[in-house]
């Protein structure tokens, strides 16, 4: 589950805050804020592939691929539209009117799903990524310019605000599957409540951050001359013409949108690499180091959103669930990795802190490392289970599909957190902007692939204990032998990044 990004504060002075708890009154705003968002956004997670098979394959196991290609697309162009949120917020906006306005197609995307045409349906998925990008990267950038760039309470913030993400998280699939049910039966749950109720979280977002926001006192507003309502006008426009565009990436395929995504990290990494060269040998092994780091960013996400594709029907259909006569519900199983990483994060961050004053903290290489190879033991468990634990009915116990997102949560925790911070260490100075592009763009393109991965593991007849075992052994050795990899090629990373820790 990504993480908030640590940004610089304004250039001005940062008004002189009411503190609670010891931190700006603002934060616990942006706090409540982004769990709204964040309970809208995992709230459909779960019903996504589920939904498109039963209402668009009327329930045939045929549809679990395409329903794996379409989820795996949407988020991979979720993190691309971050890219581009963020450049308007930065240049023409601001922040606070990109935040109201993501939050306004985001809603409007949410209720859109609620109708059942396929066409419709993609095209309110659509709108969901123009509003997500608009919204996510700019949230977490509020947070960071309620600090000055030495205040010592700026971490700390930054994992509250992270809690709020994780809390969010944890709920929403909790809740929306009981509404599923109570509206639907556990046999054919209710998804259209699902997405009306996480319609109904992100207007309370909206209307929490539209109400709060004047606690900000002018943080992340327009500049003087943006003050007007022009620029927001032509900001909405131009979403309402980006929309189609969006919907018809969609209704192309994965395969066609990653070959779009492979060009533009490629166009990404040349221009990030000419910028290197200009400023010198440092700069330029700098950019050498973040872009190996790009490649091994790939391979993580690829495998670990399995979660929303083929881990779901895995859970729905080769998951004994029955714990005593009571069903564990697929959609809980999203909150796993939400507990997982609140109950993990502060133990992996003491264990970092040990090391170090032993002088034996892991380099960022090595961590990366570390988190696929902790991502591939997930897999290792599934491929156990699978081949020497599934019972008479054709199912593998409950607690092999639990620890596996609790393994894949501690490989988060061992790479995600200093993901972006390491952009902002390694990318060249005048384009830190363009590293943080390429790192969203390279986790979009690890989720691209984590869909076509997950509709060869469903195959063409749905997911079978030969398909899944099959899939998930391939995803063992992907890992495994790239966590191995990168450990091996660590110390030369570590020259090219020129002390950086």
């Amino acid at each position: 589950m990504s993480g908030a990004a640590a940004t610089p504060a304004d250039k001005g002075a940062i008004p002189e805050f009411k503190q609670i708890m010891g931190h700006p009154a603002p934060l616990w705003m942006l706090f409540m804020t982004e769990f709204w968002e964040r309970f809208a956004f995992y709230g459909i997670r779960w019903a996504l592939v589920l939904y498109i098979v039963a209402q668009f394959y009327e329930g045939s196991a045929v549809g679990q691929a395409s329903a794996n290609l379409t989820y795996g697309s949407y988020l991979a162009l979720v993190y691309a539209g971050a890219v581009f949120g963020g450049l308007i917020a930065d240049r023409v906006i601001g922040y606070q009117r990109s935040i109201l306005i993501g939050a306004v197609f985001m809603a409007a995307g949410l209720f859109m799903i609620t109708i059942p045409s396929e066409d419709i349906f993609k095209l309110g998925l659509a709108t969901i990524i123009v509003g997500n990008g608009m919204f996510k990267p700019n949230i977490s950038t509020m947070v960071g310019k309620l600090y000055a760039l030495n205040d010592t309470r700026r971490d700390s913030g930054f994992t509250i605000f992270y809690m709020g993400i994780n809390t969010g998280a944890f709920i929403a699939p909790i809740l929306t599957q009981v509404l599923a049910e109570r509206f639907g039966s556990p046999d054919m749950p209710a998804y259209k409540v699902v997405f009306f109720a996480s319609g109904i979280g992100m207007l309370i977002s909206l209307v929490w951050f539209y109400i709060g926001r004047k606690t900000l006192a002018g943080i992340g507003a327009p500049d003087a001359n943006a003050q007007g309502p022009g620029r927001s006008i032509a900001v909405i426009v131009g979403s309402l013409v980006v929309i189609p565009g969006v919907y018809f990436l969609l209704k192309l395929g994965a395969d066609t949108l990653q070959v779009i995504l492979t060009v533009l990290f490629i166009a990404l990494a040349v221009m990030l690499m000419v910028e290197g060269i200009r400023n010198g040998k440092v700069a330029r092994d700098k950019t050498i180091a973040m872009m190996i780091i790009f490649v091994f960013n790939i391979l993580f996400w690829m495998f670990f959103e399995q979660a929303g594709s083929s881990f779901t029907f895995l859970a729905d259909k080769i998951v004994d669930r029955d714990l005593n006569g009571w069903i564990f519900p697929v959609a809980w199983f999203q909150s796993v990795n939400s507990v997982a990483i609140i109950a993990c994060a502060p133990i992996i961050a003491a264990i970092w802190v040990m090391l170090g004053r032993r002088n034996a903290n892991p380099s960022i290489p090595r961590k990366f490392g570390l988190g696929l190879i902790f991502n591939g033991l997930a897999f290792g468990l599934l491929v156990y289970a699978l081949s020497t634990l599934v019972n008479d009915a054709g199912k593998i116990p409950f607690w092999t599909l639990f620890m596996v997102y609790v393994i894949q949560s501690i490989g988060e925790l061992c790479l995600s957190p200093i993901g972006l911070s390491m952009v902002t260490k390694l990318a060249p100075v005048r384009l830190v902007g363009l590293g943080m592009g390429g790192w969203f763009l390279s986790t979009g393109i690890g989720n691209n692939l984590s869909g076509i991965f997950a509709s060869h593991v469903s195959g063409s007849s749905g997911m079978s204990i030969n398909s899944a075992l099959d899939g998930y052994m391939s995803g063992l050795e992907w890992l495994v032998g790239g966590g191995i990899l990168l450990f091996l090629i660590a110390p030369l990373i570590q020259k090219l990044m020129h002390g950086v820790k």
